[in-house]
């Protein structure tokens, strides 16, 4: 199983989007300060995730959504961030 998730952080309340195989273990090592592009926004709390069959899914979810378009429009909606 791989996921798609969306972080939130609790100092500054900016939003991180990515995928793993294992979302524990990730939010973990976001938390722990070992992912150098958010371990300046720590705590992160995970306020979304999606779950995939395969990692392409996973990854393509990811950067549809990173593109700041029409998806993530939506899921924000959603979410209600």
């Amino acid at each position: 199983m791989f996921y798609t998730y969306v972080l939130k952080s609790e100092k500054n309340s900016s939003l991180y989007i990515g995928f793993s195989a294992d979302l524990k273990k990730r939010l973990k090592n976001h938390n722990d300060g070992s992912v150098d592009s958010t371990k300046h926004q720590r705590p992160w709390k995970l306020i979304y995730y999606e779950s995939f069959l395969n990692r392409e899914q996973a990854q393509n979810r990811e950067t549809k959504l990173k593109q700041r378009g029409r998806a993530w429009q939506e899921l924000k909606r959603r979410i209600l961030i």
